[in-house]
């Protein structure tokens, strides 16, 4: 299928397309007049990629983990993995956050806040 009814089916733009084609993430075969052609399996791997987004994942992230998704005899068990994976980060990102908003609290009324705290 060409680029703009597989961007129409996926409910993204044709530059989204292009962008994800430069950077691995789909892959179309040129046509002999210059057109891309892509699969129909692509429509839902892009609905894949947007969800994953919507999830906190980044795109390299994505184009990491799709191969070994796609290679995996039991994808619904490494989609497990992944998503616990990801939980643990955002876990380990709250602590810090937490912490660095306790040093804050510490420094605000202090003379100088930019001080070493004691």
């Amino acid at each position: 299928m060409r680029i703009g009814e597989l961007a129409a089916q996926a409910g993204i733009t044709k530059d989204t397309v292009r962008f994800y084609e430069k950077l691995g993430l789909v892959a179309g075969r040129r046509l002999t007049n210059g057109y891309r052609d892509f699969p129909p399996e692509t429509v839902p791997w892009l609905h894949y990629i947007r969800t994953a987004q919507a999830l906190g994942f980044s795109l390299a992230e994505i184009a990491r983990h799709g191969e070994e998704l796609r290679d995996a005899p039991d994808t619904a068990e490494a989609l497990s993995a992944l998503l616990k994976g990801k939980i643990q980060v955002i876990d380990a990102r709250m602590a810090e956050l937490a912490a660095l908003r306790a040093e804050l609290e510490v420094r605000v009324g202090t003379g100088c806040p930019l001080q070493p705290a004691d």
